[in-house]
């Protein structure tokens, strides 16, 4: 199936509140990640959703060219072609983008998709995450509504996070602090400052006591009551049920029960990134320990070209992504839920 429309992005956010689940969203940083990802998704029958970050797009347009748009374009023109060969719908974001990154990165992606809707198209990308966590949260929705606007223009969907993920990202480091909780006060002046859908679709991501990275059991304390209780005030002041569709971030190391808590709040779009990255490199670590002596051309001799093939080593990287990417859609019970 080709890359979701707009269209059919709204129909899967939709379907995840209603039937509750959550789509993986899967970090990639390469064409091989990427086909990863896609055939995790096939495997496990789940439409889904690939990102990438400001430094997953750099790194993917070269070590000598480092310009994270040209990286984001290449993936998503990338994806247009191999998705359209795989029986479910996957829809493209960009992760975390901060201020100091809105002008190279963000804002001309969106540019490129409004010229690309004036002229009859869809969209590049399906969303755009704007992280404002870094600045006070008056200027982190000033600037959201902005992005809002300019979003929904491109037919865009727009993230934003209030509240701060603690651990490091992509050069983004967020303190493990009482910060790591949004609170209905912080919910409530978001609802005011960009509506509930009216000004623009957004996806909210909330914190709990999330962290990037992963840590041993009893060091992340995830609290995903926290997404309840801002629903229900949001809820409570406008008349509506689960009023925002959320988003879990840092949720490697997570409990299942913590998952499946948080996605009956309405939790529609989780994070997947560290555990995705773990998968992909440990079956070339294995390759090389296995075939040491055909990968180096120890005491002089020619190794096994078999061996030093990229090819080799890197199908099994592929396999061993994706099936991770399997258990991602298991644990949020996206499997299986394809639409037609």
């Amino acid at each position: 199936m080709p890359i979701a429309t707009p269209e059919i992005y709204a129909h899967m956010l939709d379907r995840a509140k209603q039937q509750g689940f959550a789509y993986p969203a899967i970090n990639v940083t390469s064409s091989q990640t990427l086909n990863a990802a896609l055939r995790g998704f096939a495997d496990a029958e789940s439409d889904g959703i690939v990102q990438i970050s400001t430094g997953g797009a750099e790194y993917l347009s070269g070590a000598s060219v480092k310009d994270m748009v040209t990286g984001a374009v290449a993936l998503a023109e990338f994806a247009g072609v191999v998705a359209a060969k795989y029986p479910v719908h996957v829809a493209l974001h960009t992760d975390h983008c901060p201020r100091d990154k809105l002008d190279g990165y963000m804002r001309p992606l969106i540019e490129l998709s409004a010229e690309r809707v004036a002229h009859g198209k869809e969209p590049l990308f399906q969303s755009h995450m704007w992280d404002g966590s870094a600045v006070p949260l008056a200027e982190n929705l000033d600037i959201a509504r902005d992005l809002l606007d300019r979003c929904a223009k491109a037919r865009i969907v727009m993230e934003l996070e209030i509240g701060v993920v603690g651990g490091e990202e992509d050069g983004i480091v967020g303190a493990i602090n009482e910060k790591l909780y949004s609170t209905p006060e912080d919910a409530l002046a978001t609802a005011e400052a960009l509506g509930l859908g009216e000004r623009g679709r957004y996806i909210l991501a909330a914190t709990f006591g999330n962290v990037h990275g992963v840590y041993k059991p009893g060091h992340v304390k995830l609290r995903p009551g926290v997404l309840k209780e801002i629903q229900d005030a949001v809820g409570a002041k406008y008349g509506k049920d689960k009023p925002f569709d959320l988003v879990f971030h840092g949720g490697s190391g997570s409990a299942l029960e913590e998952i499946r808590e948080a996605i009956s709040y309405g939790v529609v779009k989780m994070n997947v990134d560290t555990d995705t990255q773990y998968a992909f490199t440990r079956p070339i670590a294995a390759h090389m320990f296995t075939h040491y002596d055909g990968v180096l051309k120890v005491d002089g001799d020619v190794g096994d070209k078999k061996a030093y093939d990229p090819r080799s080593y890197g199908k099994t990287a592929e396999a061993g992504m994706s099936a991770r990417v399997v258990e991602a859609c298991q644990d949020l019970l996206s499997a299986g839920t394809q639409a037609g």
